[in-house]
């Protein structure tokens, strides 16, 4: 049996997303911009593929830029933001927990003379909302916060940190909450969305501009995107991607009803088969999202194990797994160098079945009880 659980890290793509992707490269594969009839049917692709965004996202098609992907668009949102008003003030407010788009970002900023701060959070991976309010001052421009922790689950009070903004921008990354959870609305300036985490493909993304927010562009080309994302779209995946925002928002609270059975399912089944755990998903955290340490083991020797048992999981973000240093999620919440260590992350999407679960269960069980033994010997 092959059972993937790193969903948060990239997911198996619609066989109808996959579909269109490919017809997009073979058939249709004019260029937007062009005046022929090829280019007014990929046009027409792209304005389609904009509005099934945009209904995804609850806003207008005009707010939706398409991008490479997440990345691209915290960038977008977070750089873009901050140079256009750079005249109103310098300070910046971010998390410790943010995925490293964002704090990379920041400290690109940093170099050019802004400040910034990064808040704490607690033992559940939650802002501290008063930290926060002392660190909001008339000068601050801007504010980027994820609404769902790519690591943890742990779902952040975004919309309450909004209503203190005063005149800075509300930048929020729901990459990881974007077709899993209703997306937060209210005082919310910039979102940040990608394909890829919805069974859509890699390479596409989006930057909702909500308020019209000025951003200044990090590119310089041809004026596609209204000038804020210059480059011919890539039509073939921007298409797959609005498929697949189309898909995944049908019936979104069922399957993520669905998808919280196979969480508690394995959540339950590891607590009741392996002791000395840790778990680090609050209780109300994402459904999709499922952080355990398995205290006295490796995570990366326990991801391997499971490899071999044709189980895929993870022990942090994708895209800081090879930095080292253990997770700085994890290390903000206050976990020791063991608990960290010892961590390990399932995450779930809509190919994944309960019978899968009972088979993740026993392999999990066989790799921590092989490695402790294992250990008692050394």
């Amino acid at each position: 049996m092959e059972v993937y659980l790193d969903n948060s890290a990239t997911t198996r793509p619609f066989d109808e997303v996959t579909d269109i992707v490919v017809r997009y490269m073979k058939e249709d594969y004019g260029n937007p911009s062009s005046l022929h009839h090829m280019g007014l049917v990929a046009e027409k692709a792209l304005k389609k593929a904009r509005n099934q965004i945009a209904d995804a996202a609850c806003c207008d098609p005009e707010n939706v830029t398409f991008t490479s992907g997440g990345t691209e668009a915290d960038d977008l949102a977070i750089i873009g933001s901050a140079h256009s008003m750079k005249r109103k003030g310098k300070r910046i407010i971010t998390t410790k927990i943010e995925h490293p788009a964002v704090l990379q970002a920041f400290k690109k900023l940093e170099e050019e003379g802004y400040e910034a701060v990064y808040l704490d959070v607690d033992g559940e991976g939650r802002v501290l909302m008063d930290q926060f309010k002392d660190a909001m001052t008339d000068d601050t421009i801007l504010i980027s916060c994820m609404h769902v922790n790519n690591e943890s689950g742990t779902i952040q009070p975004v919309e309450e940190m909004a209503a203190l903004k005063k005149n800075a921008v509300m930048h929020v990354d729901c990459v990881q909450s974007f077709g899993k959870l209703p997306l937060p609305l209210q005082g919310i300036d910039l979102i940040s969305v990608s394909g890829h985490k919805i069974h859509g493909p890699m390479g596409s993304g989006a930057l909702i501009n909500r308020s019209g927010i000025n951003i200044k562009p990090l590119l310089f080309g041809g004026g596609q995107e209204k000038d804020i994302r210059p480059g011919t779209e890539n039509l073939p995946v921007i298409a797959g991607f609005g498929l697949a925002a189309e898909m995944i928002s049908k019936n979104m609270s069922a399957k993520e009803n669905e998808i919280a059975k196979l969480r508690d399912k394995l959540l339950a089944g590891i607590v009741a088969g392996v002791k000395d755990i840790r778990i680090n998903s609050p209780e109300n955290s994402c459904p999709s999202v499922l952080n355990i340490s398995f205290l006295g083991t490796r995570g990366e020797v326990i991801l391997h194990t499971l490899e071999q048992d044709g189980i895929y999981v993870s022990t942090g973000s994708a895209c800081s797994s090879n930095h080292g240093g253990g997770s700085h999620v994890l290390k903000a919440m206050g976990l020791s160098d063991e608990e960290i260590t010892g961590a390990i992350r399932f995450s779930f999407g809509r190919f994944n079945s309960i019978d899968e679960m009972d088979y993740v269960i026993e392999k999990v069980k066989n790799a921590v009880d092989r490695f402790r033994l294992l250990g008692s010997f050394r």
